[in-house]
């Protein structure tokens, strides 16, 4: 008796001591990011997994085998791989490029304005816009391939416009994410490189690429994350001639009415996207990565790139920019003309029906977004902050967790709140709750991915030296840590709004009559080819979100924090 109340007594202890050694303040906001991960992420995962495994009380495999058994369906998971991991390699290399090209090219003011404001095109408009883009620009009635070559009957379906398409709408999350990793980077390092006899292409390879390994690492994850989790550019563009399991989930569910069917096939896209994240994670945790010190630094006096390289880099970056002006123009030209490919003459009918028949998706999308966007990016830094500094148990486990509605396709999403959210004791479908909630544990991992980068190269001796001089968490964090990520706080900024702005795979199935999207009426005017309409909605959105994000820039300024929001904002 005596001997097991000691070995009691000893483990107690023991766990004590173990937790001592975190932060308090850490350990109460971890409790209730646990709750919230519980409740908006695992639950809903758990009657995914039910469904899809589970058959009259028992568990199974033949919902995956039935699906796997039919060759379309092999064909579209091959498909959707070999487009995921093509994304992938492309976006984060364009956006490599321009981040590069941003920080090292020596540009003006006005071409890194000017570059800022063409990559952040893709990511501020709705998933079907580009897709339309390429339709008017590329399409049998295109603008390029009719009007101006004079071809007739071109197709544009398939892998290669998709694969097109998808590379221009998400190589700006890596873009984002890189730019503020080579941002961070000092640059005395290079310079000590130069002095030391290294040429430029050497100090690139041996401290610059290096040195940027994490972001490059997180870029691939979330750009073949979102390429996997995408319905709404291959649902337009790849057609019956490239199948990707996105497109056949969702025909599944709406077409077919086959919950079960839908969710298993989507449930096979988290398998490859899990295998990414543990290698990515394996690849990173190799090496350490510190270039912040809190020393000042001079910068390099020696530039990274030499003038016929700057012009070759900038020179790309424009060709890539003028390609991306023309679609958007062919947006904007769609949306003033009367019927595409028929009659273009001018008219404002399409804006007319914008705000007066779409009034009510507009206050809608505008309060939901407006609502989502404060919360997604704090969760972005918060989550971010506990678990690269290690305050707090499982931290490693809590980053995975955020990962998985990322991950997963949007239609599981939206099939999954509905499953867990149609029911006791939390019924809120049908609620703008359940949007909110959608969009900002689904797009807040972009947040959390950027802010993991950023202080993988921030020295925690800067943190330490203020708590050293009686600071608390709360306060360090506050004036030490933030200014520091800011860069990534703005990062899940941008994107929560943007994408509670423009997104819909998995909101798609979660509004109702009293709360409705544009996104939506997007989707709704594109299958009853009133195309004119689409555009409209799609060029409201762009106005929109730029109008909000300059907002944003200008209250910064007023606070007096322009010359950080100066160097970090991706607008």
């Amino acid at each position: 008796m005596l001997k097991s109340q000691s070995k009691s007594s000893k483990f107690i202890g023991d766990l004590k001591a173990q937790f001592s050694k975190y932060n308090p303040t850490a350990m109460v906001i971890a409790v209730i990011l646990w709750a919230a991960l519980g409740v908006f992420i695992l639950f809903p995962l758990y009657k995914l997994l039910h469904l899809t495994f589970v058959r009259d009380g028992v568990f199974s495999f033949d919902s995956i085998t039935r699906i796997l058994s039919r060759k379309g369906n092999r064909l579209a998971l091959g498909n959707s791989l070999k487009l995921g991991l093509s994304v992938s390699v492309l976006g984060t290399l364009v956006g490599f490029i321009f981040a590069f090209t941003r920080t090292r090219a020596n540009l003006s003011k006005v071409w890194r304005l000017f570059l800022d404001a063409i990559i952040v095109l893709p990511l501020i408009s709705p998933p079907f816009t580009l897709a339309l883009a390429m339709l008017f620009t590329f399409g049998p009635r295109g603008f390029l391939t009719y009007q101006v070559l004079g071809m007739r009957g071109s197709s544009i379906y398939g892998m290669w416009s998709t694969l097109f398409a998808q590379t221009l709408t998400f190589f700006p999350l890596a873009y984002m994410t890189l730019r503020g990793v080579l941002e961070n980077i000092d640059l005395s390092l290079e310079e000590n490189a130069f002095s030391m006899g290294g040429s430029r292409w050497h100090v690139f390879r041996t401290v610059t690429l290096p040195l940027a390994i994490p972001g490059i690492a997180n870029s691939l994850l979330l750009v073949f994350s979102a390429s996997l989790a995408d319905f709404a550019i291959p649902l337009v563009l790849a057609g019956h001639q490239f199948p990707v399991l996105p497109t056949q989930a969702y025909l599944q569910i709406t077409g077919l009415f086959d919950l079960q069917g839908g969710a298993s096939l989507s449930f096979i896209l988290l398998v490859p996207s899990l295998l990414v994240f543990v290698l990515q994670r394996y690849w990173v945790s190799r090496k350490h990565y510190v270039t912040v010190t809190g020393k000042s630094s001079s910068g390099s006096e020696t530039p990274l790139v030499n003038n016929w390289a700057r012009y070759g880099l900038l020179g790309l970056c424009l060709a890539i920019s003028a390609l991306i002006l023309l679609l958007y123009g062919m947006i904007v030209f769609g949306s003033l003309v009367k019927a595409w490919g028929a009659n273009h003459e001018f008219t404002l009918v399409n804006y007319r029906y914008l705000f007066t028949h779409g009034v009510k998706s507009i206050k809608d999308t505008l309060f939901i977004a407006f609502a989502a966007m404060p919360i997604g990016g704090l969760l972005g830094i918060t989550v971010g902050y506990l678990v690269t500094r290690k305050l707090i148990p499982g931290g490693r486990l809590m980053e995975s967790t955020s990962m998985i509605n990322y991950a997963l396709p949007g239609t599981v999403v939206g099939i999954a709140y509905l499953l867990a959210f149609n029911d006791p004791p939390l019924m809120i479908t049908g609620t703008a709750t359940i949007l909110i909630a959608a969009y900002v544990f689904r797009y807040s991992p972009t947040g959390i991915r950027s802010t993991i980068a950023t202080l993988q190269q921030i020295d925690p001796s800067i943190e330490e030296a203020s708590t050293s001089l009686g600071a608390d968490m709360v306060t360090t964090v506050r004036k030490v840590t933030v200014p520091l990520i800011l860069p990534s706080l703005f990062a899940g900024l941008e994107v929560t709004f943007t994408r509670a702005m423009t997104a819909i795979s998995a909101t798609i199935f979660l509004v109702s009559v009293n709360w409705t999207l544009i996104t939506v009426r997007i989707l709704e005017s594109a299958t009853e080819l009133e195309l004119g309409h689409a555009a409209a909605f799609s060029v409201f959105v762009i106005v929109i979100v730029y109008v909000v994000t300059n907002g944003l820039r200008g209250i910064l300024r007023l606070l007096g924090l322009s010359t950080i929001q100066e160097k970090t904002s991706v607008y």
